[in-house]
């Protein structure tokens, strides 16, 4: 599949945006700080831009709101509709931290079920599609509330060092989520690896009874949307060398630095390393996001000798 840039940064800055708010509405951040302050409003942007970006992918962005109407059957309308619905406890949470100090139990814990459903309906737009069978599993959801957890944790790393805040529940949390997360991400792979083709050229064509089928002639002499959208390709050794990549960038370096924060508590040296490992692991997430797309082989491309 085409690895489009602004569906990359939808699902990333939209994960990160999601998570943070997840530990802002657990009450993980002490309200009366004004880091915490700032997360809220950082939580909010990351949420706000992602769907913006998502829209940039469209053909007519002005008409994105038609697909809210869909959410009976659409997993997409669904994510759009439950962003909506998040925004509503999410900002009543950052109003009472902004200006009143205080942490509110009830909308706090709105914002997390929202936001877990919400990115749970944003994986399920691809879990969902049986013609590309690498995402048609459970663990395309797991590792997308997982990486969500992960970055989310890390952010309220940082803004619970930046303030002096407590940091050891968050630094642990983040370890957690992205061993977790990593381990999900690593059998995903695994699976996308192993598995056996449940679509062919013979089962597509359905000649299969005859023997093997081979492409004969393209059924376009020019590239169009399907060739361009769905038959991406990236080469076995680079996806290879980009795995090895996100793993370490998202995963191994944020965990080292984030035993650094743990060591060094809510100092200077504290805010510096967690602002290190949020980065390194966006970068991580950012490649981790395009192979997700560029490694997926659609049915469709059985017809063009894919």
């Amino acid at each position: 599949m085409h690895p489009a840039l602004s569906i990359i940064v939808f699902t990333t800055a939209s994960g990160l945006g999601y998570g943070l708010a997840a530990a802002l509405g657990l009450g993980l951040l002490n309200p009366a700080l004004v880091s915490t302050k700032l997360a809220h409003f950082v939580a909010l942007a990351l949420i706000g831009g992602g769907l913006l970006s998502s829209t940039l992918h469209l053909g007519n962005p002005q008409r994105a709101w038609r697909a809210l109407s869909q959410w009976r059957s659409s997993w997409l309308s669904r994510e759009g509709v439950m962003a909506i619905v998040t925004f509503v406890p999410l900002c009543i949470s950052a109003y009472a931290a902004i200006f009143h100090s205080r942490y509110l139990l009830l909308p706090g814990l709105l914002g997390v079920a929202g936001a877990g459903v919400t990115v749970y309906c944003t994986s399920m737009i691809y879990a969902s599609l049986k013609s590309v069978q690498a995402w048609h599993t459970p663990l395309t959801p797991l590792c997308y509330l997982l990486f969500a957890g992960a970055g989310g944790s890390l952010l309220g790393l940082l803004f619970a060092a930046a303030g002096g805040g407590d940091t050891p529940i968050l630094a642990l949390l983040s370890i957690a989520f992205l061993g977790a997360a990593w381990t999900a991400k690593l059998a995903w792979r695994r699976n996308m690896e192993n598995m056996d083709p449940l679509s062919t050229p013979e089962s597509a064509t359905g000649l299969g009874n005859l023997g093997r089928v081979r492409l004969f002639e393209r059924p376009h002499i020019n590239d169009n949307y399907l060739t361009s959208e769905m038959g991406f390709r990236v080469a076995r050794k680079h996806a290879d060398k980009l795995a090895k990549i996100s793993l370490i960038a998202g995963g191994i370096v944020p965990a080292v630095l984030v035993l650094g924060v743990l060591a060094s508590g809510a100092s200077g040296l504290g805010v510096a390393l967690a602002a290190l490992a949020v980065l390194s692991h966006a970068v991580g997430m950012l490649t981790e996001r395009w192979l997700f797309f560029a490694e997926a082989r659609h049915a469709v491309m059985n017809y063009y000798g894919g």
